[in-house]
């Protein structure tokens, strides 16, 4: 019953735990602006290819909206094509793409700090009104009557 235990409490620190960093070899695709799928470089490919990536510390706003206004899901919906479009270009134009401070997910992604070329995806996504920062227990409306804070620019 103790190894159970000890074994219980294992898990929650695990997912916890920081697996240091990595190269991402190639973007495979991007899904809105915090996740993107991605082979990383030098690891064995039942876990290094094709896996999900989200950008930690911050929230992009969602395709599939759950603003409870149809404004407001227009809104959310426009502004995440936008962050999908300014990802890709970021992401498409990048001769290095590291993975920092790499984390667990759920749905069996990683959670990273993205950085692109030597700077911050998850900042340049805030900078660009395209992201905010995320806080815990925002969930899927921190976009509802969420209008950016700073113009696109590209």
């Amino acid at each position: 019953m103790k190894r159970l235990l000890a074994f219980a409490t294992l898990i929650p620190t695990l997912a916890l735990a920081d697996y240091g960093s990595a190269t991402v070899s190639e973007v495979v695709a991007i899904y809105d602006g915090d996740t993107f799928t991605a082979n990383v470089e030098g690891w064995p490919p039942v876990i290094g290819e094709r896996i999900k990536i989200r950008v930690a510390g911050i929230n992009a706003p969602e395709r599939r909206s759950r603003c409870d206004t149809e404004a407001d899901k227009a809104r959310e919906k426009t502004l995440a094509a936008d962050a999908r479009v300014y990802v890709v270009e970021r992401l498409r134009d990048a001769e290095r793409i590291e993975l920092r401070q790499i984390k667990r997910g759920s749905f069996f992604r990683l959670i990273a700090d993205v950085y692109v070329d030597g700077e911050s995806l998850g900042d340049q996504l805030i900078a660009a009104g395209l992201a905010i920062p995320y806080a815990e227990g925002q969930g899927g409306k921190a976009w509802c009557g969420h209008a950016p804070q700073h113009p696109v620019s590209r």
